[in-house]
C-alpha cells in the first residue's frame, strides 16, 4: 500500500479539526480507517497529542532514515567475491558466473568499490584485475614503416560467414612482445569460441612464425577455415602457412585493430600474466600452459559467462564426425 503523502496528511489535519470520524476521514482521502488510526497514533505530538501534518511527515521521514536496511554484502558474499577475484575473474565475470550457477551476488559496481577500498587498506585484490587498476589510453594511429606483404589478401575478400561467428575454425593470430623486444608469445584464438592456443617464439622472423603456427594448429587442421592477422612482417610467410594447413589467410586493414577485436582483447588478458616489463626469456613452457588453461576456463560475458572451453565443446558436439585429435 502506498505511503501517505504530505497533501493527504494536511487533509487529515483539517478533517480532525472539523471533528470528522476516522471512517469519514478515510473515505475523504481514499484510505482505510485503520490507516488513519495508525497514522494519528504514530505521528501525533507526544506532548499534547495533537496531529500536525508537518510534524507527522518529519517523524515518518526520520523513521525511514533510521530503519535498518537489508544487508546484501554479507561475509559469505565477500568470501565468494574474494576467491573469484583471486582466480583473476573480473567483477562482471563474477556476477555473470554467479547468475549462471544460480548463486546470489551483488552488482559489479559494488565489487569495484570493495576492490578500491581493499587497495586503500593496502590490500592486493586490485592486482588481479586485467589492468591492475591502471587506466590506459588508446594508441593513436602512427605511420607504419613495415612495408607491404607479398601476396597479401585483404579482409574485404574474407567470406561473410566469418563475421557471423557461428562456426569454429575461423582464427585470429598475433604476437605479444616481451621486454626489450626479446622473444614473443604467439597467440591464436578462435573467433567463435574464444579458445586460445599460445606458445613462445625466439624471434619475429617469418620462418619461425610459420613453423610455430603450423605446429600449434596441425592437429586442428580438419576444422580450420581461415586465419586473420595484422600487417606485421612476421606473417610474411602466410602463403606457406595457408598451404600447409589447407586454409585461407587474410589481413586486416592497417589501423583497424577492431577487425581482430577478439585477439586484441585476448592479448590484453595475456598481458595480465605476462606484462610489458616481463622478461620472456625466463618464461617456462609450464607457465604458458597454465595461463592458456586459466584463460580457456575463464567465463566470458559474450558467452553468457560460459567459458571458452565450454562453448568450444558445445560447438564440437554439433559438428559431423571429423578426424580431430585433442
Amino acid at each position: 500500500m502506498a505511503h501517505l503523502t504530505l497533501k493527504q496528511r494536511y487533509e487529515i489535519e483539517i478533517c480532525l479539526a472539523k471533528q470528522m470520524s476516522l471512517t469519514e476521514i478515510g473515505e475523504h482521502i481514499g484510505k482505510n480507517k485503520s490507516v488513519i488510526c495508525r497514522e494519528i497514533k504514530r505521528n501525533s505530538d507526544l506532548r499534547n497529542n495533537e496531529y500536525k501534518a508537518d510534524l507527522a511527515n518529519e517523524k515518518t521521514r526520520s523513521r525511514h532514515v533510521s530503519k535498518p536496511k537489508k544487508k546484501y554484502w554479507t561475509a559469505e558474499i565477500e568470501h565468494y567475491v574474494t576467491s573469484q577475484l583471486k582466480k583473476d575473474f573480473s567483477p562482471e565475470q563474477i556476477i555473470g558466473r554467479a547468475k549462471l550457477d544460480g548463486n546470489s551476488c551483488i552488482s559489479h559496481e559494488r565489487i569495484y568499490q570493495f576492490i578500491w577500498q581493499d587497495k586503500k587498506d593496502n590490500g592486493t585484490l586490485y592486482q588481479h584485475l586485467r589492468t591492475k587498476g591502471k587506466r590506459y589510453r588508446k594508441r593513436g594511429a602512427y605511420k607504419d614503416t613495415r612495408g607491404l606483404i607479398s601476396g597479401r589478401v585483404d579482409i574485404d575478400q574474407r567470406p561473410s560467414i566469418v563475421d557471423i561467428k557461428e562456426r569454429i575454425g575461423d582464427l585470429e593470430i598475433d604476437l605479444v612482445i616481451g621486454k626489450n623486444h626479446k622473444q614473443a608469445l604467439l597467440t591464436i584464438n578462435d573467433r567463435t569460441t574464444g579458445i586460445l592456443l599460445m606458445d613462445i617464439v625466439e624471434t619475429k622472423e617469418a620462418k619461425e612464425i610459420e613453423y610455430k603456427s603450423v605446429g600449434l594448429l596441425e592437429d586442428w587442421s580438419p576444422i580450420i577455415f581461415t586465419i586473420t592477422s595484422d600487417n606485421g612482417k612476421e606473417f610474411a610467410n602466410h602463403q606457406q602457412i595457408a598451404q600447409q594447413l589447407n586454409i585461407d589467410f587474410y589481413f586486416a586493414k592497417p589501423y583497424h585493430s577492431w577487425q581482430r577485436g577478439a585477439n586484441e582483447n585476448l592479448n590484453g588478458l595475456v598481458r595480465q600474466y605476462f606484462p610489458k616489463d616481463c622478461d620472456f626469456t625466463k618464461i617456462t613452457k609450464q607457465q604458458i600452459i597454465d595461463v592458456q588453461t586459466i584463460l580457456n576456463n575463464r567465463p566470458r560475458k559474450r558467452f553468457g559467462f560460459k567459458t571458452p572451453n565450454e562453448v568450444f565443446a558445445q560447438k564440437l558436439d554439433n559438428l559431423s564426425p571429423v578426424a580431430f585429435i585433442t
